[in-house]
């Protein structure tokens, strides 16, 4: 987790700026050398030691899957910020993973600053599964240490994180170590093959997008007289703008993240949009909103359309619609109807694993993958339609960008400390 003091990046980038400096973080960036410790395992013969830093249900997920992408690689380090979430995680993983789990008590860590005692262990790739807020500070961490990195969505939860996680990734393609994002669509291969559909021309020319993540409620963990406010804010993340991002960062990034692709990861120039809290209107559910509508659009005068709700007894509904003048596509049914008809028909196989097995395939044979380019301009994006909604006002990319808004707490104690949980209210929340 951040320092208290850790200093924000403030150095202004402008769209075309932004595209300029991130253009070398491809999906499958190449790097012409290695270090000595990195080149050893390039022979495919060497243990992968992995750490998993955040011990939730995604983070055990994510451990599973490691070890499914790569058949000689070992789960060797937990870290949380609650030492129950260790234990927990020690015994689901104990249990599924057998001898692929090889984690002593001395490789367990828990407290806010757990994630820099894992840095010091001789792990060659962490997890970084935690709650988003910690994202940048885990990133920069890894990547000062050396570490490969598997890094969950979204990458920050405000504008001054994004831009350190671009500086980040910056370094990490300098020192040749790998950045693969949980943005896991990327990875399926229905949806890479008819994202390459739409991208050759098969829809004609794209005049809009409509991005549906539609779902009902999720987890909450309740409360405990023995937490303070920290602690219950933290266990129940997901309420919380200074934590999650809001519902349209932490989990509607995914139908952001395949729009930006179908546009050649170009950001849009502006967003407005509206949203709000209609049903979790009670003090438990923090101060993120339970809706969220939000219009991009390109000085081309293409349009993407997201819409996006967390309610019970609702229809519900996650897809992607993109609309051409020859034809449209449905992205995750992987069908194009129109002038050219299609449907895939090729090889399935597990999103969450295949990501994991191009990580660990490209740091043996060194051709190392840096998603940091998509990753951060999707997760920008999605802080801007929340910008959008929570101000009522229209929002350029270059606002967006240059935020100084900080979410950050002025510290990190299990005390009473002062944390950003002002509910927003369109027309009076001002654009900082």
């Amino acid at each position: 987790m951040p320092d208290k003091n850790q200093p924000a990046s403030n150095s202004p980038i402008e769209r075309r700026s932004f595209l300029k400096s991130s253009a070398a973080l491809g999906t499958a960036a190449a790097v012409g050398s290695l270090s000595l410790s990195q080149s050893a395992h390039a022979a495919g013969s060497d243990t992968l030691k992995v750490a998993l830093i955040g011990c939730g249900g995604r983070g055990n997920g994510a451990a599973q899957n490691a070890t499914k992408g790569d058949e000689n690689l070992k789960i060797t380090c937990l870290a949380d910020i609650f030492p129950d979430k260790v234990e927990m995680s020690k015994r689901i993983l104990g249990r599924k993973l057998g001898d692929r789990f090889e984690v002593p008590d001395e490789n367990c860590f828990s407290g806010f600053d757990a994630y820099k005692q894992v840095m010091e262990t001789d792990v060659d790739v962490v997890l970084l599964c935690t709650t988003p807020h910690f994202r940048p500070a885990h990133l920069e961490a890894a990547i000062e240490a050396g570490k490969h990195v598997f890094c969950e969505k979204p990458v920050a939860i405000d504008a001054p994180g994004c831009r350190k996680v671009l500086e980040t990734c910056n370094k990490a393609q300098q020192k040749g170590l790998s950045i693969v994002s949980g943005l896991c669509w990327r990875y399926h291969p229905s949806v890479i093959a008819t994202v390459e559909q739409i991208k050759s021309g098969a829809v004609g020319d794209i005049v809009s997008i409509q991005e549906n993540y539609l779902a009902g409620t999720l987890w909450h963990r309740g409360n405990k007289p023995e937490w303070s406010e920290m602690e219950y804010q933290i266990r129940n993340w997901l309420y919380y703008t200074w934590l999650s991002g809001d519902h349209i960062a932490e989990q509607a990034i995914h139908s952001l993240d395949k729009a930006l692709w179908c546009m050649d990861d170009q950001p849009p120039e502006s967003c407005y949009g509206l949203g709000g809290r209609e049903v979790r209107t009670g003090e438990e559910y923090g101060n993120i909103f339970d809706h969220h509508a939000v219009m991009y659009e390109y000085g081309t005068g293409q349009k993407i359309f997201h819409y996006t709700r967390q309610m019970a007894g609702c229809f519900n509904q996650t897809e992607d619609f993109v609309m051409g003048t020859t034809g449209n596509a449905k992205i995750l049914a992987g069908v194009v109807e129109g002038k050219n008809n299609w449907k895939y028909d090729g090889p399935g196989g597990d999103m969450y694993d295949l990501e994991h097995k191009a990580l660990y395939n490209g740091m043996r044979s060194g051709d190392i993958i840096n998603n940091g380019d998509y990753m951060v301009k999707s997760t920008m994006m999605a802080i801007m339609g929340r910008m959008a909604t929570y101000t009522g006002k229209k929002v350029t990319w270059e606002e967006a960008w240059n935020s100084q808004e900080d979410l950050t707490p002025k510290s990190y104690e299990w005390g009473k400390v002062e944390i950003p949980c002002e509910i927003a209210v369109p027309g009076q929340t001002k654009l900082v």
